[in-house]
């Protein structure tokens, strides 16, 4: 969406209802890194500074995948629920408007709240900000399982298998058809499991560093499901990690420890090997989801990289170990030796 004059646009009148533009202020909008799924601007009226998100219902990815508008009020109510259990831990929402699909945030200065991805990217493996988030997952999780009330307002399952389970497990299933039985019944049995909220793309694309600890942003996939998605989601990318930056292979390992042991710890909800055996399921299905499902990382190129992947991540779906550290040693001795 091109903001040419933002004070004729949509988004603009929003703002202005929302009495967040005041009366002869005329907004300055920068488009800001979306991602894939939205369009986001920093907003600056006359004082006031400020962030806006809008859901784009086609995402940038070279393959066709379209997914309601309507993820965007799932993410306000995600912020909102997780600001009653870790308030620090994301920003705060000022105005939302569900027909536009779009709403306005805090804006955090990325120069006091840096992306954890660039900071993993450069090779800073802190193994105390991964148990931070661990913890922070976790303690949203606990918080919410169990709860009818969080599963009728996070009732999302056609959203969660549209924006996740389809484009990841189910699209990966199509390019290894001798693992497709697998694959969709992960997809199956996962979208069933109903005990917690679930953020749904606990990334560090998605995690700030913020001063007082991890910020969680893009809560677009929210949904009342089966925590140990996000578990597996987020130490993925530990294991992703070690392709894009080689020499901090060992160090993004320890972020996975690090990150599963504080979130091993929180868990109240379920005995810790059930949720561990689920999350281990799902880990290399998402691992391979990367190099061959609709969302592949942009920084795995390589052809032998994706190769790596492949052959590690065929060979955990088959033997489908039931602990998280047979993952990351069967990976380890894959990038360490």
């Amino acid at each position: 969406m091109i903001l040419a004059a933002v004070e004729e646009t949509a988004v603009a009148a929003f703002l202005r209802d929302a009495g967040l533009i005041e009366p002869g202020i005329t907004p300055r909008f920068t488009p800001l890194t979306g991602g894939v799924a939205s369009d986001i601007w920093k907003v600056e009226a006359g004082s006031a500074v400020f962030a806006v998100k809008r859901a784009l219902a086609k995402l940038r990815v070279a393959r066709d995948w379209t997914v309601p508008v309507s993820r965007n009020a799932s993410e306000v109510d995600w912020l909102r629920a997780a600001a009653e259990v870790v308030p620090d831990a994301v920003p705060r929402v000022l105005a939302h408007d569900p027909e536009l699909g779009a709403f306005a945030m805090d804006y955090l200065d990325p120069e006091h709240h840096p992306v954890w991805k660039q900071r993993l990217a450069a090779g800073q493996c802190d193994p105390d900000f991964a148990t931070a988030v661990g913890r922070t997952i976790g303690a949203i999780h606990a918080a919410t399982a169990h709860s009818q009330t969080v599963a009728r307002r996070f009732a999302n399952d056609a959203l969660f298998h549209a924006i996740r389970l389809e484009p990841y497990l189910e699209a990966t299933a199509e390019a290894h058809p001798d693992l497709a039985p697998a694959l969709m019944a992960l997809s199956r049995a996962t979208l069933a499991t109903h005990i917690a909220l679930v953020h749904g793309d606990v990334s560090p694309k998605n995690i700030l560093v913020g001063p007082h600890g991890p910020i969680l942003l893009d809560a677009e996939c929210a949904w009342y499901g089966d925590p140990a998605f996000d578990l597996a989601f987020c130490l993925n990318h530990m294991l992703l990690k070690c392709l894009w930056t080689p020499s901090s292979a060992a160090g993004y390992l320890g972020c996975f420890d690090a990150l599963a042991a504080a979130y091993r710890a929180e868990i109240d909800w379920e005995p810790k090997h059930e949720l561990e055996r689920r999350a281990a399921a799902l880990l290399p299905a998402l691992f391979l989801a990367r190099v061959d499902g609709k969302s592949p990382v942009e920084y795995i190129t390589d052809e032998s990289d994706k190769a790596r992947v492949r052959r590690v991540a065929r060979h955990l779906i088959v033997a489908k170990p039931e602990q998280l550290a047979a993952i990351s040693d069967a990976w380890a001795r894959e990038v360490l030796r």
